[in-house]
């Protein structure tokens, strides 16, 4: 047996017992864990010692890591932990946990140098007060040593059996054959460029349309290339759920064709939407599941491995089954599994669960970024944050024991940060550092009462803490690719309130180096030009491959037409409502079906659907609504019956603008009456100006590319496959300038005027 394990997954896979208990939290940021890491380091003495790599091995067992720091004038092994709050009110678990890593690390340095003993400690910085809490004991070699054996036989047999599946996995995955006889057009081609890319270890970035099978023509090469590429996890991430469901589609139409792949797959949700007691907390006293997680998640563990495909339905059914909770024990399989799909926010986000496990277990990685286009404002979103004045009002109002003077502090500061603005908008390139400090001040007072007293902490307290945290944890990332903003607005009794951001402009630095950390990553979307503004903006690096894939559709398929006549920009809107009206009924009547008409907002959808029925009484039409959930949206499309009739009214960049599969005559035709620009506006303004600073076409990276994509996007779910026949009306005089028209695909052709 041949089997690697990192110090940290021994230990947490065989030294965990007892309740999940999440009451010592919110942990430091990794940001602020290796900042503390530094500064506890630079106040040992000279002959300190860092990030020491240490390895060894039992019966076939290679277990590996790097030890916090080594004093060895004290022969001291240090394990290094950052806190925030009451050290003393840290679970019992948790310390245990921590005392099993050092001690293995201590056996690990005792072997390595030849030390028939050592002293073993822990070091517990408190990131907010810089104080250092050290706890040590002194440890015989042949004690550590024991304890290491013992560590290693918990894990043997789980490791035998991780070993036996893996070879079984590497002989499959080399006989894997294609599911289908054939690969689509362009298919094969995007197949091949992923393998290659892989192969040498290079990012690429995918454009290539609707109906060449993208989701199974990527996953499929890095699943052959996961045994000659040594790859230890495949990452799948989408932006939305049904990006999800079709990974998950693909995958099992690969692994339905092989005689038992052994290959293990997980499907990971967000946590509210697994959580079976959303009215209770994440600890043992509290939550059922929680209540002695350590003691049962063996046995869950051991089920969940025999399923090759643990989707959100099967993960829950094993995890009732052994009264475990649903989301932690995903977060426990990752470790185990050898594809996951994801969100984005599961790789690329701050706090990212598959990227820091990569990180600490060394994993040799490959990412597939399904519908990529949406990264860059997704990115954009997990490191921004806003605090609004009015919650704090209100919490203010409700007086909370021991927050009262803090929280008025607070708002004396949050008032003089626009004390003397004039506009109702005014944005800054510098941090507000005062009032930071007053945000921290509430932060640690909160902190303080969650440790001592977490079930008498009011919810609205809880709510503005998690803001506030957010918030300042965003803003140790400030630097020119942020930008800080107040915005004004009168409440109540005219008074006047201000909401605060702190936005992300531009993410590429904070998302490179996820791109560099993998073996490869894949982005691919339909919609991925200019080619430039997103490698700009999602940081890859400056080798991606890039590829086009021609697109499986002929330009006889897809009549496209500009009415350029027409202009919907707002000042011409009420102007508009009548043509468009015409040409939505013109169209219909020439053609009769199921057609989907696009807009700006809700207002101009709502207008032009009004005078439509108004004029045409008969014309079966249906509208998008604001802030449909899951059961009205799929009402909507499933009026989009194949050979049905009538229109569609929908928000174009809304849910029904991509991700909606209507083949057939399901939908015959779009129309789009809009260009797509975001709104023109202060915070789109600023976003220009600093998009234009960095890379010289603000315009056009702020409003241009975002919304000719949109309607490329919207564009694309007419003609979903080779027999599809269907016609798509721009209206809009700006569609008729070139360059807009040379974003289209390039087997788009116009009409005739």
């Amino acid at each position: 047996m041949s089997y690697r394990v990192a110090v940290r997954a021994l230990c947490e896979f065989s030294a965990k017992v007892g309740d999940l208990d999440l009451r010592f939290t919110p942990s430091p940021t990794a940001q602020e864990g290796m900042e503390g890491h530094r500064r506890v380091v630079a106040k040992r003495n000279a002959h300190y010692q860092s990030e020491i790599t240490l390895e060894g091995e039992h019966q076939g067992l290679h277990v590996r890591g790097r030890a916090d720091g080594y004093d060895p004038v004290a022969n001291r092994l240090e394990e290094i932990k950052t806190y925030r709050g009451d050290l003393a009110r840290q679970p019992h678990n948790h310390r245990q946990l921590h005392w099993a890593q050092a001690k293995v690390y201590a056996w690990l340095m005792c072997q390595a140098r030849g030390l028939s003993r050592i002293e073993v400690a822990l070091v517990y910085l408190d990131v907010d007060s810089d104080a250092q809490t050290l706890i040590s004991e002194p440890y015989e070699a042949a004690e550590l040593e024991r304890f290491f054996l013992v560590q290693c036989q918990r894990f043997l047999g789980w490791a035998q059996a991780q070993e036996q599946r893996l070879a079984a996995r590497n002989l499959a995955l080399q006989a894997l054959g294609f599911p289908y006889a054939q690969f689509r057009q362009g298919q094969r081609q995007l197949a091949e460029t992923l393998y290659k890319a892989v192969s040498t270890g290079r990012c690429l970035m995918a454009q290539a349309s609707t109906g060449i099978g993208k989701t199974l023509g990527t996953l499929f090469p890095l699943l052959k290339a996961m045994v000659p590429q040594q790859l230890d996890k495949v990452y799948f991430l989408t932006a939305k759920t049904p990006g999800r469901a079709l990974a998950l589609d693909a995958l099992r139409q690969i692994t339905d064709v092989t005689p038992q792949p052994a290959l293990r797959t997980l499907e990971l949700i967000a946590r509210d939407k697994a959580c079976e007691y959303p009215d209770k907390a994440c600890h043992g006293e509290s939550c059922p599941l929680a209540q002695g997680f350590y003691d049962r998640l063996p046995s869950a563990r051991e089920a969940a491995m025999h399923l090759p495909m643990l989707d959100r339905a099967s993960l829950r059914e094993v995890a009732l089954a052994h009264q475990v909770c649903p989301y932690y024990l995903g977060q426990e399989m990752a470790r185990w599994v050898d594809v996951l799909v994801a969100d984005y926010n599961y790789y690329f986000d701050a706090h990212a669960l598959l990227f820091g496990l990569s990180q600490s277990n060394q994993w040799r990685v490959a990412v597939l970024v399904d519908e990529a286009h949406n990264l860059v404002e997704r990115g954009r979103g997990m490191y921004s944050a806003s605090l609004d004045q009015g919650q704090l009002l209100a919490l203010r109002q409700s007086k909370p024991p021991g927050l009262v003077s803090a929280l008025d502090r607070l708002n004396r500061q949050w008032n003089a940060l626009y004390k003397e603005q004039r506009a109702p908008y005014q944005a800054s390139e510098q941090l507000p550092e005062v009032f930071l400090r007053a945000v921290q001040q509430c932060i640690g007072l909160i902190q303080a009462k969650l440790n001592e007293t977490p079930a008498e902490v009011d919810g609205q307290v809880l709510q503005f803490f998690y803001q506030a945290l957010q918030f300042s944890r965003v803003a140790e990332c400030f630097d020119e690719h942020f930008l800080f903003d107040i915005s004004q607005r009168e409440g109540a009794r005219k008074r006047r309130l201000a909401t605060l951001c702190l936005r992300n402009v531009n993410p590429a630095r904070l998302l490179a180096p996820r791109m560099q950390a993998a073996r490869s990553v894949t982005l691919f979307s339909a919609t991925l030009s200019p080619r430039r503004f997103y490698a700009d903006l999602l940081g890859m690096p400056a080798d991606t491959a890039w590829l086009e894939v021609a697109a499986p559709f002929r330009s006889e398929q897809l009549e496209v037409r500009i009415a350029s006549q027409v202009s919907t920009r707002y000042h011409q809107r009420q102007a508009s409502l009548a043509p468009i009206v015409e040409l939505i009924a013109t169209q219909y009547q020439r053609r009769p079906g199921n057609y989907l008409a696009f807009f700006s907002s809700f207002e101009y959808l709502q207008q032009v659907a009004t005078l439509l029925a108004e004029r045409h009484p008969s014309m079966p039409i249906w509208n998008q609504a604001p802030g449909m959930d899951e059961a009205a949206r799929q009402a909507f499309l499933d009026r989009f019956v194949e050979g049905g009739q009538g229109v569609g009214f929908a928000v174009l960049g809304g849910a029904f603008g991509e991700g909606v599969d209507l083949p057939g005559t399901r939908l015959i035709g779009a129309f789009v009456a809009t260009l797509g620009l975001p709104q023109v506006n202060p915070v789109n303004e600023q976003f220009k100006q600093r998009l234009g600073r960095q890379f010289g076409a603000g315009f056009d990276y702020a409003y241009l590319y975002p919304g000719v994509r949109k309607v490329i996007q919207a564009a694309g779910r007419v003609i979903r496959g080779d027999l599809d026949h269907g016609v798509l009306v721009l209206i809009d005089q700006r569609f008729a300038e070139a360059r807009v028209q040379q974003m289209f695909p390039s087997w788009w052709q116009i009409a005739a005027q």
